[in-house]
């Protein structure tokens, strides 16, 4: 018959747990999320936009223009103008057009903003959104 300590011994090696498997998980579930994250490009400027309720998501891959209250554009953020607005989305959307999204502050004058989605539209851009807040 086997001792008593023997026996312990034998019993607290069984209940051991084994992390390895759990660990495996636990990768491949970061990996997972890591590899199907969505990011969006922002403008790098703080916009306050209007509200609206009528607000959708947005798309993987957007070109994003900002315009300040100060009456800046802003892209990928730089300041080009209302003048550098069709040269830079030619050249942004040279490969695969992609919809455009104006990140307008709400006080923001309508000739502007106006000015801003001409030039998007001389520069073949179709698909033409603002940014406004879920309200």
């Amino acid at each position: 018959m086997r001792s008593l300590i023997e026996q312990k011994i034998e019993d607290s090696k069984s209940q051991e747990i084994d992390l390895a498997p759990l660990l495996d998980v636990v990768f491949i579930l970061l990996i997972f999320f890591i590899v199907t994250t969505v990011f969006v490009k922002e403008t790098g400027v703080e916009v306050d936009k209007p509200s609206a309720v009528s607000s959708q998501q947005l798309q993987k891959s957007v070109l994003m223009l900002a315009i300040t209250d100060a009456g800046q554009v802003m892209y990928a953020g730089t300041n080009i103008g209302v003048a550098g607005v069709r040269a830079t989305l030619i050249q942004a959307s040279r490969t695969k057009p992609r919809p455009l999204v104006i990140q307008a502050d709400k006080r923001v004058p309508t000739e502007l903003l106006v000015k801003v989605i001409d030039q998007a539209k001389l520069a073949g851009v179709e698909n033409i959104s603002l940014a406004t807040q879920v309200k």
